[in-house]
């Protein structure tokens, strides 16, 4: 071989794996979660040089739009729903100004979680409503569908996350009831063992889009945080808001109570992430203060 073609061996195996890694990271992308397991929020952070006016995550099927932190970091908020399967999923990561578009993937390798099963023996019409509420039942689970799927554009949220009461978690996210023999919708919410009137406060800043009395949920608040994020608080034996409203973090929204489907006062929050329902404790340990 003469010297020549040595030299341009040695260059294409040079330049080539370059040339890849050039290709697959044109920016920064850092990826954070408690664990990558179904019911976990997962938080990009991207480090793009500008412009860029938007950024966008597409994974599981469905598309996020991110917010800007300062300088050039963004963030993008993505949920791992709690009925996600296992297995490798790719990320693909979109930093767009105008007509330019800079791609980067991820992939997130998501591993099995085994949830808690509880078996319960209740009164039958616990379990199955009577004839005479179906119609209503279907009436508010239409209207809370509307709900969720008219998210806010932009982020209404700015500060940390907080907890909406003191007291301490008692029900665990995810678990699995059988009632009466019968599998029962897995429970995508966290349930808060508090005393009946305690006050309960926005997790954060939002739009108040539901302050209503529900058959299941008993008196409920929902806030809409902005960019697919939603807070659901269920049970209240008293509402302070109204639909409409624009909640502060911190701001009080009703009392602890035990309406609905519940045998003892609690309150229950529940959080998606662009439809996807992730444990509210791990909003709070990604987003809330340290």
């Amino acid at each position: 071989m003469t010297a020549r073609r040595v030299l341009l061996v040695l260059l294409c195996c040079v330049l080539v794996p370059l040339a890849v890694r050039s290709a697959d990271a044109p920016f920064g992308v850092d990826v954070k979660a408690r664990s990558f397991t179904p019911g976990e929020l997962v938080v990009f952070t991207l480090d793009v040089p500008p412009p860029v006016t938007e950024v966008r995550v597409t994974v599981f099927g469905r598309t996020v739009a991110g917010y800007p932190l300062g300088g050039s970091r963004w963030q993008v908020l993505v949920g791992i729903d709690l009925e996600q399967r296992p297995g490798a999923f790719v990320a693909n990561v979109q930093a767009i100004d105008g007509a330019d578009v800079r791609r980067a993937t991820h992939t997130l390798t998501i591993a099995r979680r085994v949830f808690p099963t509880r078996t319960l023996s209740v009164a039958p019409d616990f379990v199955n409503p009577p004839p005479d509420v179906l119609a209503r039942i279907t009436r508010e689970q239409a209207f809370t569908r509307e709900v969720f799927a008219q998210s806010a554009p932009v982020r209404l949220w700015a500060a940390p996350f907080v907890r909406p009461v003191p007291q301490a978690a008692n029900s665990r996210f995810g678990t699995r009831s059988v009632y009466n023999g019968a599998r029962r919708s897995p429970h995508a919410g966290t349930d808060f063992l508090s005393p009946s009137g305690t006050p309960i406060q926005a997790p954060n800043r939002g739009r108040v889009v539901c302050a209503r009395e529900l058959y299941f949920t008993g008196n409920t608040v929902i806030i809409d945080h902005g960019l697919g994020v939603f807070s659901l608080l269920a049970h209240l034996s008293r509402l302070d808001v109204k639909e409409g409203d624009e909640a502060d973090a911190g701001q009080q929204l009703g009392l602890v109570g035990a309406t609905g489907r519940v045998t003892g006062p609690h309150l229950h929050w529940a959080v998606t992430v662009a439809g996807a329902r992730v444990d509210s404790l791990s909003v709070l340990e990604l987003l809330g203060r340290p």
